[in-house]
């Protein structure tokens, strides 16, 4: 009978066998010392105490007893690929990186996918947003490129930021899910309606990371050669197109393969049916941003296509698994604060939040030294001595003889002024400002009336009760109220459903008892 086919990645160790060259190596300790004995401790007669003198056992057991690393925040289960950017057509107008320096020009990246609220052990097929980072090994410098698949987010304000991360994780009393933590934030702030509708819609469940859009989310700056700015939005869109899973068949696939996407991704790239993504962006002039109808610094809201058309700069291509997934994909660190030339932030608040949060959380999990490691390592840009930092946790490459201070009079690195940002004016009285004031619904409205057809409708409808019914029913009440302020024709299916539900609200989130 012959042997079952399986995929590459079940296959990986009889492929690392086959393609061994050679003899087994000789087993060391980790400072290089040959193992005689592997398969028993040191211990005083066969059934003594052992010995604290048993090196082989205090090496490994020592190590093994630090193997783990803090566990990211959000983003901790993830995918990992590696690949090349290639330049399809001429932004030099708009950007002076040198990425985009020329047609054809490739770059390395490497990618990071993940979902974002479950821990590392959660199913790749929940209801979720996914992060996309992508990770540009440019001559200038690493850029890291660090969105989800939705173009938009719950929040326009980074103070809230940890509480919304809160309620997306486990109670700190039960250690559960907390439906009421859930919905009394969202509902609470109006301004996640828009997301919130992503997220229960068809997109909330991507097909694997293959068949999902990657969006920079926030607005960033690019400076031309002529250091004019303009503000802009980066997207990928997936050139395999847009594949979701129906609630019914994620959660089949939650049991019986929670790792779907990252051994969909793995064995895609192991056949060479290579994905790949075509990188689009759009352009605000600072005239336009200034008399935008709305703030163009709201993580909340889209820039409308019409208005702003995409345009095309170039291809993302992943054609290349990780060699080992710890040293690949979980030290991969991504932080939005590394950008090139030619790239700068906005006034996002969300934006101006992650470019202190990400450094900052990447300087607890890994160290001081973390983009000495390999991965995340700016190797194309790499000269002797970069910079006058030395010393800390785990430094790998410490500069060697180069002065640790500036200035100095014996070669140590020097300005480039070439590089300068040039000056924008900033004016206005210190305060903090509520935005609660503006328009939250206008495009939720547009995505129901405009994207959705009458499926994707009753889809969302469904989903949207299926969550909100495990809510407290004066929570489910102000959510309602907020879905009336998008449609009356959402808010009816959702009273409906929720009736059938045995919680008895009419259509404007106001309870039918009273």
């Amino acid at each position: 009978m012959a042997s079952p086919v399986r995929d590459p990645a079940s296959e990986q160790l009889n492929d690392y066998k086959r393609n061994f060259k050679g003899e087994a190596p000789v087993l060391l300790t980790a400072n290089g010392v040959p193992v005689a004995e592997k398969k028993a401790s040191l211990t005083v007669g066969s059934r003594g105490p052992m010995l604290l003198q048993d090196v082989v056992y205090l090496d490994e057991m020592s190590h093994f007893t630090r193997e783990r690393i803090p566990e990211r925040m959000v983003h901790a289960k993830a995918a990992g690929a590696f690949g090349y950017f290639e330049v399809t057509h001429d932004i030099s107008k708009y950007c002076k990186a040198k990425i985009f320096s020329s047609i054809g020009k490739r770059t390395p990246i490497a990618i990071r996918l993940s979902t974002v609220a479950g821990e590392n052990g959660s199913a790749d097929t929940v209801r979720d947003p996914r992060g996309f980072a992508v990770k540009f090994y440019t001559e200038e410098g690493i850029w890291d490129l660090v969105g989800n698949n939705t173009p938009i987010f719950f929040i326009k304000d980074s103070l809230l930021f940890s509480s919304l991360v809160h309620t997306q994780k486990r109670n700190p009393v039960t250690h559960l899910k907390d439906a009421d933590m859930f919905w009394d934030f969202l509902s609470l702030r109006r301004e996640s309606t828009h997301q919130v509708m992503f997220l229960f819609g068809d997109r909330g469940i991507p097909d694997g990371y293959r068949h999902m859009n990657g969006y920079g989310s926030h607005t960033f700056k690019l400076v031309n050669s002529k250091n004019e700015a303009v503000y802009c939005k980066f997207y990928f869109k997936t050139d395999q197109g847009i594949k979701n899973l129906l609630p019914e068949k994620a959660n089949e696939l939650c049991a019986s393969d929670p790792d779907y996407s990252i051994r969909d991704l793995y064995n895609a790239i192991a056949k060479k049916q290579f994905p790949s993504w075509t990188l689009y962006i759009q352009i605000m002039t600072m005239d336009q941003a200034k008399t935008f109808r709305w703030n163009p610094f709201d993580l909340t809201k889209v820039w409308p296509h019409k208005e702003y058309p995409p345009i095309p700069v170039g291809k993302l291509v992943l054609d290349r698994n990780p060699e080992n997934y710890f040293a690949d994909v979980e030290q991969m660190a991504f932080n939005p604060a590394h950008m090139v030339p030619g790239i700068e932030p906005s006034p996002d608040k969300v934006l101006q939040d992650r470019l202190f949060a990400y450094g900052d959380t990447q300087r607890h999990r890994l160290g001081p030294n973390h983009l000495q490691l390999p991965v995340n390592c700016p190797y194309k840009a790499i000269s002797s001595a970069m910079h006058y930092q030395r010393d800390g946790n785990m430094s790998i490459y410490n500069h060697g003889g180069a002065p640790n201070y500036y200035p100095n009079s014996f070669f140590g690195p020097r300005e480039c002024p070439d590089v300068r940002s040039p000056p924008f004016h900033v004016s206005g009285d210190v305060d903090r400002y509520n935005s609660e004031d503006e328009d939250d619904f206008g495009q939720a409205t547009t995505f129901w009336n405009k994207v959705l057809n009458e499926p994707a409708k009753e889809r969302l409808a469904q989903n949207l009760v299926g969550s909100l019914r495990n809510a407290s029913t004066f929570i489910v009440e102000r959510a309602v109220q907020n879905f009336v302020r998008v449609d009356v024709d959402l808010a009816q299916r959702l009273t409906k459903g929720l009736h059938k539900c045995g919680i008895q609200i009419n259509v404007l989130g106001k309870s039918a008892n009273l």
